[in-house]
């Protein structure tokens, strides 16, 4: 097997599995211990929306220091940074101080910053031919955390005198984790001067496409995601129905990157990619079909595989189309394209699913599905004049 061969795939996949692990607390806990200490319930995934601000801001910063230094040091910076953001949010959380608990999620944002250029890093470790497989790959480590993560949930909230606080110094720990085994990172592709500039990127079509595949992607699964939990509760179902649901939404993230790699590599990143837009399309469906339990839950792991495949598309579309010293300056465009569109989804959520409803955070998915379908179908050229 690709991963079992190839030392840096497995450290990644191992630090991926981490970082999600860390990122399943937050998507569980957050959003509720928001409307426990926020003066206002539309302020409620206010912390959540800081972590995507806290991305969007390290995202661009990092590629370019990765670009210089390597990959290493770049990935073991966003895991310290995860590592201190726990420990501020689990203060944040024993004090009651809502303005502490806001402010550890910006240094766990640049962890998710970090964390995003692992499936980059993937990319560099293997040929051509396998750059499909190698991203999802990694991005499936996240499976491991669907797996255990939602358990460790429900065990640290109360692991401590003071509920969820054990939950946030779990997150540091395992970001602390992720920081040791990053350290044995092996690099891969010889550190460059970054060259290229974002309008000469945006000026080919590849990029373009696969910049609205992500971000879309990416953005509409941050924006139903967050509204989940709380759309759970306003509904009367418990916290342990809504872990339930959201370890199958993560398990619908991760679980089909062992297909979407192989497709990928055989068929193109724009089928694949088509598929996705399908997918999250049909999870809109079945979320505005109802609010029980089952429909979440559907919904929510139709959400993740359709996430999966327009990431492991798009980010192999955007390898095939720019040159290895463009590297930084490309994959900083996507992050930070991703990061721009997550961070408004993260501040509407909370104003959607408070103030409209959960009908309305689902057809909001829509007109943002047709933006890509447009982006991947092929444009007519224009016609030539007629001869004689």
């Amino acid at each position: 097997m690709l991963l079992v061969r190839n030392p840096t795939l497995l450290i990644l996949f191992c630090a991926q599995a981490l970082y999600w692990s860390c990122s399943l607390i937050g998507i569980t806990l957050t959003a509720l211990i928001g409307l426990q200490l926020s003066p206002y319930n539309s302020l409620a995934t206010l912390p959540l929306a800081l972590l995507v601000l806290g991305n969007l801001l390290a995202t661009h910063p990092l590629s370019l220091y990765m670009q210089r230094h390597g990959r290493r040091p770049g990935l073991r910076l966003g895991a310290a940074a995860g590592m201190f953001g726990g420990l501020i949010s689990a203060l944040g959380v024993w004090l009651g101080d809502f303005l502490l608990f806001c402010l550890g999620a910006l240094p766990i944002g640049v962890y998710q910053a970090s964390a995003m250029y692992y499936r980059f890093a993937a990319l560099e470790a293997v040929d051509g031919a396998h750059k499909g497989r190698a991203a999802a790959w990694v991005i499936a480590g996240g499976v491991c955390a669907a797996l255990i993560a939602p358990s460790l949930t429900l065990w640290s909230r109360n692991a401590l005198s003071t509920p969820f606080v054990g939950a946030y110094v779990l997150l540091a720990v395992l970001a602390l984790l992720g920081l040791l085994l990053l350290s044995a990172l092996r690099e891969g592709a010889i550190p460059v001067a970054p060259r290229g500039d974002w309008r000469s990127l945006l000026a080919r079509p590849a990029i373009r496409c696969a910049l609205a595949v992500t971000a879309i992607g990416h953005g509409l699964m941050i924006l139903v995601m967050n509204a989940t939990p709380l759309a759970m509760s306003f509904c009367g179902l418990p916290l342990e129905s809504a872990a339930g649901v959201i370890q199958w939404h993560m398990l619908g993230m991760f679980l089909p990157a062992l297909v979407a790699g192989p497709m990928v590599d055989r068929l193109g990143s724009k089928p694949v990619a088509l598929l996705g837009i399908g997918l999250l399309g049909g999870s809109a469906l079945v979320g505005l079909s109802g609010q029980a339990q089952v429909y979440f839950l559907i919904s929510s792991l139709l959400l993740g595989i359709g996430w999966n495949l327009m990431l492991v598309a798009g980010t192999t579309l955007l390898a095939s189309a720019h040159e290895p010293a463009e590297r930084g300056k490309a994959q900083g465009l996507m992050e930070l394209a991703n990061g721009s569109v997550a961070a408004c989804a993260a501040f509407a959520s909370g104003a959607l699913i408070t103030g409209l409803g959960w009908f309305q955070v689902n057809l909001a998915m829509q007109p943002l599905l047709l933006i890509a379908l447009m982006a991947l179908l092929p444009r007519r050229s224009a016609r030539a004049p007629l001869a004689g």
